[in-house]
């Protein structure tokens, strides 16, 4: 196989709660726990879990907008998490990011051409007005607005819009890698669909790899080339999408995809239902984070080690005793 574009190796984030008169560290949150997966160029690893599971902040890592706590990162043969100063900047114009909220993440002080605009100046992209200008308006055509969007503020757009904002703000410097920190969560259903089918032909034309975080399996399905999921801070389970859908082996997986809705009435689905709520990150559970919650557990075994992800078929990782 030829060399992934992007390769993470054991992260790891932890948070320091801190409190009282000197600001002593009270707590540690654990929000990312050892995570390790690969993508190829010109691939999409989805990356699902519950809220809290670390998705987001596995991200974040990845692009340095957190600073991790151990664990390394290598992107086209860099290691991101040894870079710093003009190298960093220099790698940022490859990896860029598609946030969440598409309101919260616009300024909306700034017009959308300025908006848009902003990563051409700090790049040097652009030279001349007239450039600058045509740029951003191609940009614009590309994820489907008009070109005098640009004169305009955010709050005069739609949800939908300010998201393709935002996909065109990421495309403004031609990167390679784009993490999707849940794009379409905050969008209507009929909407999150045009966002998606965007998504893939931006990715046909400019060849674009992504790592799509979402909490939704469902979302995932037609997008993905593989799929990861997260529980607690742990990866357990990677697949290609069409297996993971077709034959989940993790019990955590299972109950995600028994959730999911099934378009044909008729269609039944046993649904799974899980004991209990999720662990505190503050002090999770010993050995595999999931056995307070598992329906296969067999103690002591999985309370006291901790599962590594063993390849079961080709592609096929579970981190699970029962199951690998």
């Amino acid at each position: 196989m030829s060399e992934p574009l992007l390769r993470v190796k054991d992260l790891v984030k932890n948070f320091s709660i801190r409190g009282g008169l000197l600001a002593r560290e009270l707590d540690v949150v654990h929000a990312v726990d050892g995570v390790s997966f690969e993508i190829g160029a010109g691939e999409t690893l989805g990356l699902v879990g519950e809220s809290g599971s670390g998705k987001s902040t596995t991200g974040r890592c990845i692009l340095r907008l957190i600073e991790p706590t151990s664990g390394e990162v290598w992107f086209a043969g860099q290691n991101v998490t040894a870079l710093g100063g003009e190298a960093l900047r220099a790698l940022c114009r490859d990896m860029q990011i598609i946030f969440q909220d598409p309101f919260a993440s616009l300024n909306p002080r700034m017009t959308v051409g300025a908006i848009i605009g902003e990563a051409l100046t700090i790049h040097g992209l652009a030279k001349g007005r007239k450039a600058y200008e045509e740029r951003i308006v191609s940009l614009l055509e590309t994820v489907g607005l008009q070109a005098d969007h640009m004169r305009r503020y955010p709050h005069e757009f739609s949800g939908g819009q300010r998201q393709r904002i935002g996909i065109a703000r990421a495309l403004a410097v031609e990167p390679r890698l784009i993490v999707c920190d849940e794009p379409v969560s905050a969008l209507d259903v009929s909407i999150q669909a045009q966002v998606i089918n965007l998504l893939e032909d931006l990715q046909q034309e400019f060849g674009l790899t992504y790592l799509f975080i979402a909490h939704d399996l469902s979302v995932v399905e037609h997008i993905s080339t593989r799929v990861a999921v997260m529980y607690l801070g742990r990866v357990v389970e990677i697949a290609p999408a069409r297996d993971l859908y077709v034959s989940p082996l993790h019990p955590y997986t299972e109950a995600l995809l028994s959730a999911v809705p099934v378009p044909d009435p008729a269609a039944k689905r046993q649904r799974i239902m899980l004991q209990g709520d999720i662990p505190s990150p503050i002090r999770p559970p010993t050995g595999c984070h999931f056995h307070t919650r598992c329906p296969i557990r067999q103690l002591p075994l999985c309370s006291q080690e901790v599962p590594r992800l063993k390849e079961t078929t080709p592609g096929h990782y579970v981190a699970c005793h029962l199951r690998s």
